[in-house]
Protein backbone atom coordinates (compact mmCIF):
# COMPACT_ATOMS: atom_id res chain seq x y z
CA UNK A 1 0.00 0.00 0.00
CA UNK A 2 1.68 3.60 -0.71
CA UNK A 3 0.98 6.15 1.40
CA UNK A 4 2.53 9.13 1.50
CA UNK A 5 1.11 11.58 3.89
CA UNK A 6 1.94 11.03 7.78
CA UNK A 7 -1.03 11.05 9.03
CA UNK A 8 -1.77 8.13 6.84
CA UNK A 9 0.94 6.24 7.37
CA UNK A 10 0.17 6.19 11.06
CA UNK A 11 -2.75 5.09 10.56
CA UNK A 12 -2.08 2.15 8.37
CA UNK A 13 1.15 0.72 11.06
CA UNK A 14 -2.10 1.21 14.09
CA UNK A 15 -4.46 -0.60 11.21
CA UNK A 16 -1.86 -3.26 10.90
CA UNK A 17 -0.95 -3.43 14.83
CA UNK A 18 -4.57 -3.84 15.76
CA UNK A 19 -4.93 -6.66 13.33
CA UNK A 20 -2.04 -8.34 14.06
CA UNK A 21 -1.62 -8.31 17.22
CA UNK A 22 -4.73 -9.88 18.50
CA UNK A 23 -4.75 -12.63 15.40
CA UNK A 24 -1.40 -13.58 15.48
CA UNK A 25 1.16 -12.18 17.87
CA UNK A 26 -1.21 -12.65 21.07
CA UNK A 27 -2.40 -16.45 20.16
CA UNK A 28 1.60 -17.53 19.66
CA UNK A 29 2.55 -14.99 23.17
CA UNK A 30 -0.22 -17.45 25.05
CA UNK A 31 1.33 -20.45 23.16
CA UNK A 32 5.01 -19.53 24.59
CA UNK A 33 3.83 -18.45 28.63
CA UNK A 34 1.76 -21.71 28.74
CA UNK A 35 4.76 -23.98 27.93
CA UNK A 36 6.36 -22.78 30.91
CA UNK A 37 3.48 -22.58 33.43
CA UNK A 38 2.04 -25.59 35.83
CA UNK A 39 -1.39 -23.79 36.62
CA UNK A 40 -3.52 -21.09 34.86
CA UNK A 41 -6.49 -20.12 37.02
CA UNK A 42 -6.06 -16.64 36.63
CA UNK A 43 -5.25 -13.49 34.70
CA UNK A 44 -1.62 -14.83 34.48
CA UNK A 45 0.01 -18.36 34.65
CA UNK A 46 1.71 -19.62 37.63
CA UNK A 47 4.45 -22.15 38.80
CA UNK A 48 7.17 -21.62 35.81
CA UNK A 49 8.81 -24.55 35.34
CA UNK A 50 11.01 -26.07 32.12
CA UNK A 51 10.03 -29.80 32.89
CA UNK A 52 8.17 -30.34 29.45
CA UNK A 53 10.75 -29.08 27.70
CA UNK A 54 12.95 -31.27 29.27
CA UNK A 55 10.72 -33.94 28.62
CA UNK A 56 10.50 -33.15 25.10
CA UNK A 57 14.12 -33.06 24.31
CA UNK A 58 14.05 -37.14 25.31
CA UNK A 59 11.55 -40.15 24.52
CA UNK A 60 8.65 -40.50 22.46
CA UNK A 61 8.82 -36.24 22.33
CA UNK A 62 12.28 -36.42 20.46
CA UNK A 63 11.30 -39.54 18.58
CA UNK A 64 8.07 -37.92 17.07
CA UNK A 65 10.31 -34.20 16.50
CA UNK A 66 12.58 -36.93 14.30
CA UNK A 67 9.61 -38.43 12.56
CA UNK A 68 8.27 -35.14 11.71
CA UNK A 69 11.96 -34.38 10.02
CA UNK A 70 12.22 -37.29 8.41
CA UNK A 71 8.99 -37.05 6.82
CA UNK A 72 9.07 -33.25 6.14
CA UNK A 73 12.29 -33.56 4.58
CA UNK A 74 12.28 -36.70 2.38
CA UNK A 75 8.84 -35.29 1.29
CA UNK A 76 9.87 -31.45 0.23
CA UNK A 77 13.02 -33.59 -1.87
CA UNK A 78 10.32 -35.75 -3.25
CA UNK A 79 7.59 -32.83 -3.75
CA UNK A 80 10.34 -30.47 -5.38
CA UNK A 81 11.50 -32.94 -7.73
CA UNK A 82 8.44 -34.10 -9.20
CA UNK A 83 6.73 -30.75 -9.19
CA UNK A 84 10.17 -29.20 -11.01
CA UNK A 85 10.55 -31.47 -13.03
CA UNK A 86 6.87 -30.93 -13.99
CA UNK A 87 7.43 -27.43 -14.57
CA UNK A 88 10.18 -27.68 -16.42
CA UNK A 89 8.25 -29.83 -18.55
CA UNK A 90 5.41 -27.92 -18.66
CA UNK A 91 7.25 -25.02 -20.96
CA UNK A 92 7.29 -27.68 -24.40
CA UNK A 93 3.10 -28.11 -23.67
CA UNK A 94 0.71 -26.24 -25.67
CA UNK A 95 -2.02 -24.28 -23.59
CA UNK A 96 -4.65 -27.08 -22.93
CA UNK A 97 -1.51 -29.63 -21.98
CA UNK A 98 -0.31 -27.12 -19.48
CA UNK A 99 -4.23 -26.38 -17.79
CA UNK A 100 -4.45 -30.34 -17.56
CA UNK A 101 -1.06 -30.57 -15.60
CA UNK A 102 -2.15 -27.14 -13.51
CA UNK A 103 -5.02 -28.46 -13.08
CA UNK A 104 -3.53 -31.84 -12.39
CA UNK A 105 -1.51 -30.43 -9.84
CA UNK A 106 -4.01 -28.13 -8.10
CA UNK A 107 -6.13 -31.15 -7.63
CA UNK A 108 -5.02 -31.70 -3.71
CA UNK A 109 -4.82 -28.61 -2.59
CA UNK A 110 -8.21 -27.81 -3.61
CA UNK A 111 -9.35 -30.46 -1.73
CA UNK A 112 -9.72 -31.20 2.29
CA UNK A 113 -5.93 -32.86 3.32
CA UNK A 114 -7.99 -35.09 4.90
CA UNK A 115 -9.62 -36.48 1.77
CA UNK A 116 -6.25 -36.68 0.28
CA UNK A 117 -5.63 -38.24 3.34
CA UNK A 118 -8.51 -41.13 3.11
CA UNK A 119 -7.83 -41.75 -0.84
CA UNK A 120 -4.20 -42.36 -0.23
CA UNK A 121 -5.83 -45.08 2.50
CA UNK A 122 -8.31 -46.47 0.22
CA UNK A 123 -5.34 -46.94 -2.80
CA UNK A 124 -2.65 -48.14 -0.86
CA UNK A 125 -4.08 -50.36 1.41
CA UNK A 126 -4.31 -53.74 -0.57
CA UNK A 127 -2.07 -55.28 -3.13
CA UNK A 128 0.05 -54.57 -5.46
CA UNK A 129 0.75 -51.50 -3.69
CA UNK A 130 0.37 -52.10 0.19
CA UNK A 131 1.96 -49.23 1.98
CA UNK A 132 -1.11 -49.28 4.75
CA UNK A 133 1.04 -49.08 8.17
CA UNK A 134 3.66 -48.32 7.16
CA UNK A 135 5.60 -44.94 7.32
CA UNK A 136 6.08 -44.80 3.60
CA UNK A 137 1.78 -43.95 3.16
CA UNK A 138 2.67 -40.87 5.79
CA UNK A 139 5.74 -39.50 3.65
CA UNK A 140 3.26 -40.37 0.41
CA UNK A 141 0.55 -38.46 1.44
CA UNK A 142 2.83 -35.03 2.65
CA UNK A 143 4.62 -35.60 -0.20
CA UNK A 144 1.28 -35.52 -2.81
CA UNK A 145 0.08 -32.46 -0.37
CA UNK A 146 3.49 -30.08 -0.89
CA UNK A 147 3.76 -31.00 -4.26
CA UNK A 148 0.89 -28.63 -5.74
CA UNK A 149 3.18 -25.63 -3.97
CA UNK A 150 6.66 -26.38 -5.22
CA UNK A 151 5.12 -26.86 -9.15
CA UNK A 152 3.34 -23.09 -8.65
CA UNK A 153 6.70 -21.65 -7.32
CA UNK A 154 9.00 -23.42 -9.83
CA UNK A 155 6.47 -22.89 -12.72
CA UNK A 156 5.94 -19.25 -11.97
CA UNK A 157 9.73 -18.94 -11.98
CA UNK A 158 10.43 -20.59 -15.14
CA UNK A 159 7.67 -18.22 -16.97
CA UNK A 160 9.89 -15.27 -15.64
CA UNK A 161 13.38 -16.50 -16.84
CA UNK A 162 14.41 -14.63 -20.16
CA UNK A 163 14.96 -17.06 -22.87
CA UNK A 164 17.83 -15.18 -24.61
CA UNK A 165 20.18 -16.88 -21.59
CA UNK A 166 18.94 -20.67 -23.13
CA UNK A 167 19.15 -19.09 -27.05
CA UNK A 168 22.62 -18.06 -25.98
CA UNK A 169 24.02 -21.28 -24.59
CA UNK A 170 22.17 -23.26 -27.30
CA UNK A 171 23.64 -20.88 -29.92
CA UNK A 172 27.05 -21.51 -28.29
CA UNK A 173 26.59 -25.14 -28.87
CA UNK A 174 25.26 -26.54 -25.30
CA UNK A 175 23.19 -29.58 -25.33
CA UNK A 176 19.89 -29.65 -24.01
CA UNK A 177 20.97 -31.24 -20.69
CA UNK A 178 24.14 -28.74 -20.28
CA UNK A 179 21.63 -26.27 -21.06
CA UNK A 180 19.24 -27.27 -17.92
CA UNK A 181 22.11 -27.86 -15.77
CA UNK A 182 24.50 -25.20 -16.65
CA UNK A 183 21.47 -22.49 -16.99
CA UNK A 184 18.35 -22.96 -16.00
CA UNK A 185 19.06 -24.70 -12.59
CA UNK A 186 20.90 -21.89 -11.40
CA UNK A 187 19.01 -19.17 -12.64
CA UNK A 188 15.71 -21.31 -10.84
CA UNK A 189 17.86 -21.69 -7.90
CA UNK A 190 16.44 -18.98 -5.78
CA UNK A 191 12.91 -20.36 -6.40
CA UNK A 192 13.93 -23.91 -5.79
CA UNK A 193 14.59 -23.25 -2.25
CA UNK A 194 11.59 -21.09 -1.57
CA UNK A 195 9.56 -24.05 -3.08
CA UNK A 196 11.54 -26.14 -0.77
CA UNK A 197 11.08 -24.49 2.29
CA UNK A 198 7.23 -23.85 1.75
CA UNK A 199 6.96 -27.14 1.66
CA UNK A 200 8.88 -28.39 4.71
CA UNK A 201 6.79 -25.73 6.66
CA UNK A 202 3.45 -27.10 5.25
CA UNK A 203 4.67 -30.52 5.75
CA UNK A 204 5.79 -29.97 9.41
CA UNK A 205 2.43 -28.92 9.93
CA UNK A 206 -0.19 -31.74 8.22
CA UNK A 207 -2.19 -33.32 11.01
CA UNK A 208 -5.43 -33.91 9.22
CA UNK A 209 -4.43 -36.61 6.74
CA UNK A 210 -1.78 -38.06 8.94
CA UNK A 211 -4.42 -38.91 11.63
CA UNK A 212 -5.89 -41.11 9.19
CA UNK A 213 -2.49 -42.65 8.12
CA UNK A 214 0.14 -42.73 10.43
CA UNK A 215 1.12 -46.28 12.24
CA UNK A 216 2.23 -46.42 16.21
CA UNK A 217 5.97 -46.22 15.06
CA UNK A 218 5.43 -43.21 13.10
CA UNK A 219 4.03 -40.43 14.98
CA UNK A 220 4.91 -37.20 13.87
CA UNK A 221 4.98 -34.73 16.28
CA UNK A 222 1.47 -32.66 15.43
CA UNK A 223 -0.55 -36.04 16.34
CA UNK A 224 1.27 -35.76 19.47
CA UNK A 225 0.58 -32.19 20.48
CA UNK A 226 -3.20 -33.16 19.39
CA UNK A 227 -2.88 -36.25 21.39
CA UNK A 228 -1.59 -34.12 24.61
CA UNK A 229 -4.09 -31.18 24.21
CA UNK A 230 -7.42 -33.84 23.52
CA UNK A 231 -6.74 -35.87 26.69
CA UNK A 232 -6.12 -32.33 28.81
CA UNK A 233 -2.29 -32.02 29.33
CA UNK A 234 -2.50 -28.25 27.62
CA UNK A 235 0.59 -26.86 29.06
CA UNK A 236 2.55 -30.04 27.41
CA UNK A 237 1.21 -29.51 23.99
CA UNK A 238 2.14 -26.14 24.59
CA UNK A 239 5.34 -27.24 24.70
CA UNK A 240 5.59 -29.19 22.39
CA UNK A 241 4.12 -26.82 19.95
CA UNK A 242 6.68 -24.18 20.99
CA UNK A 243 9.29 -26.90 19.84
CA UNK A 244 7.50 -27.52 16.99
CA UNK A 245 7.79 -23.76 15.69
CA UNK A 246 11.15 -23.00 16.62
CA UNK A 247 12.29 -25.89 14.72
CA UNK A 248 10.01 -24.71 11.38
CA UNK A 249 11.70 -21.21 11.76
CA UNK A 250 15.25 -22.52 12.21
CA UNK A 251 14.97 -24.67 9.36
CA UNK A 252 13.41 -21.81 7.45
CA UNK A 253 15.92 -19.72 8.10
CA UNK A 254 18.74 -21.74 7.23
CA UNK A 255 16.92 -22.01 3.74
CA UNK A 256 16.48 -18.14 3.70
CA UNK A 257 19.95 -18.06 4.07
CA UNK A 258 20.84 -20.59 1.27
CA UNK A 259 18.06 -18.84 -0.95
CA UNK A 260 19.87 -15.34 -0.59
CA UNK A 261 23.53 -16.68 -1.45
CA UNK A 262 21.97 -17.97 -4.35
CA UNK A 263 20.20 -14.90 -5.30
CA UNK A 264 23.67 -13.22 -5.40
CA UNK A 265 25.57 -15.56 -7.42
Amino acid sequence: MLVHSRAGKWATWAVFLLLFVPLFAVPLLVILVASFATHWSGAFPSGPTVERYAAAAGGDSLQALTTSLVTAVTASVLALTLGGWAALAATSLRTRGKRFLDALFILPVAVPSVVVGLAVLVAYSKPPVLLNGTRWIVILAHTVLVTAFAYQSVAAAVRRLDPMYEQAAAGLGASPARVLWRVKLPLLLPSLTSAAGLCFALSMGELSATMMLYPPDWTPLPVQIFAATDRGSLFTGAALAVVLMTTTLLVLAAVSRIRTRASYR
